[in-house]
């Protein structure tokens, strides 16, 4: 191969890569989910990285009323993935919704920033490929219910369920299933006491 093809090779691979990962920041691409948002009646600071607007527009995102993004979110899934976030709810500064099956986050949640919300995890079992090439495995849906508070950096795998109004503290990694009422913390994360009301 000469240097001259070489060249161009690099370059049409360079440019590929540039048109799919700066559509977000195309303005006309920012106008469509901006207009794809307010039909919802929910709202986007800044960029919103990955494919939430195809999602949107083929349905396999659905957004309630007065959800607000931050900027730096990052919202993707597959081609059979669904995500659904709930009605109020607020995703802070580069948080990330990833989805290979389904997460669901209800109504009025709070999740801070840089914190991951995922039902898969990237395989790693086959030493004669890269991690990358080897696609996802999950262990189910991952959802988090209404009114629920994450704070910053929090990772949610797999498989697991949030119960509606839990708070969990921040650089907490859950890993397994949270009853509703809970204060929980930690790698992985545990009830550290339960909420109650008067």
């Amino acid at each position: 191969m000469s240097d001259t093809s070489t060249s161009y090779a690099l370059a049409r691979e360079w440019w590929r890569k540039q048109r799919w990962y700066g559509r977000a920041y195309r303005p006309l691409n920012r106008a469509r989910l901006t207009v794809e948002l307010a039909r919802r009646r929910a709202y986007a600071r800044g960029v919103v990285h990955g494919e939430a607007l195809e999602m949107l527009r083929d349905g396999r995102l659905e957004i309630g009323p007065r959800v607000f993004l931050e900027p730096g979110v990052w919202i993707t899934g597959g081609p059979d993935a669904r995500i659904v976030i709930g009605e109020g709810t607020f995703l802070n500064l580069g948080v990330m919704v990833a989805a290979s099956q389904r997460v669901e986050i209800g109504a009025h949640c709070m999740i801070a920033n840089g914190s991951l919300v995922t039902d898969s995890a990237h395989r790693f079992d086959d030493p004669d490929l890269p991690v990358p090439w080897q696609g996802f495995t999950s262990k189910g849906p991952t959802v988090i219910g209404d009114s629920c508070w994450l704070g910053a950096n929090v990772v949610v795998t797999s498989g697991v369920t949030i119960g509606e109004r839990c708070v969990i503290g921040a650089n907490s990694v859950v890993t397994r299933d949270i009853p509703a009422y809970s204060v929980a913390a930690g790698a992985p994360a545990r009830v550290v006491r339960p909420i109650a009301y008067p």
